[in-house]
């Protein structure tokens, strides 16, 4: 896998490490739970999720509900076609694994520049993930986000090391809690995530119930990494 495609597939698993499978494919296992689909509660998460995959030359069906009485929201459904199911399922895994042990890893004596801006970019797509889509956690003296996965949480506190920023992990009920301090650490870790809305042609979308989800395809062309 090159590095361009890694960084893209990689992002793409963290995305999906964020949130749990969608609810008609709950299952005990991990990355696997997640071939046919996947939930966002926010927007920009879903058509950033739309972008990778689209680079990744895999189509997706995206699906809005919405719900709630006197609090709507919206939940997004992103689907793969079964027909395409094994590849994304094969290159959000090798993404996930190849990245995980960039990172891991550590940088090896006398690696090269190029691995290093690898080991970079793919700390900064780690926290872009976990910042669009797991459970913020924002106080007035830290930022932080809330994971169920903890593989995830390992990767992002090296990802903060990365990039030259103390990270603390705190275990809670059911989670863990990932966080930098308020300041120059919030500001170097948002600036490398470069939160942004995912960058791609407009789509019009339509809405519907959840009972009656309303469907667009996705369309989005490959983006310089």
């Amino acid at each position: 896998m090159d590095w361009l495609t890694l960084g893209d597939a990689f992002e793409a698993a963290c995305l999906l490490r964020c949130t749990p499978p969608p609810a008609t494919a709950r299952s005990s296992t991990a990355l696997p739970a997640y071939a046919s689909g996947v939930e966002f509660n926010r927007e920009d998460a879903a058509q950033r999720m739309r972008q990778l995959l689209a680079r990744l030359d895999i189509p997706v069906t995206h699906e809005v509900a919405v719900g709630g009485l006197r609090r709507r929201y919206e939940l997004h459904r992103l689907w793969v076609p079964q027909e395409h199911r094994g590849a994304y399922t094969r290159v959000v895994d090798a993404g996930w694994w190849q990245g995980r042990r960039e990172l891991l890893g550590g940088p090896v004596p006398g690696a090269s520049p190029a691995r290093r801006r690898l080991a970079t970019r793919l700390s900064a797509a780690a926290w872009r993930s976990a910042l669009l889509a797991a459970g913020r956690h924002v106080r007035r003296h830290i930022l932080g986000v809330r994971l169920t996965d903890r593989e995830l949480a390992a990767v992002l506190i090296r990802s903060a090391a990365v990039l030259d920023v103390p990270a603390r992990l705190r275990p809670g009920t059911g989670c863990f809690l990932v966080s930098v301090n308020d300041g120059p650490d919030r500001a170097r870790i948002l600036s490398s995530a470069a939160l942004e809305p995912a960058r791609g042609p407009a789509t019009t979308r339509d809405t519907s119930p959840p009972s009656t989800p309303a469907v667009a395809g996705a369309t989005a062309g490959r983006q310089p990494y």
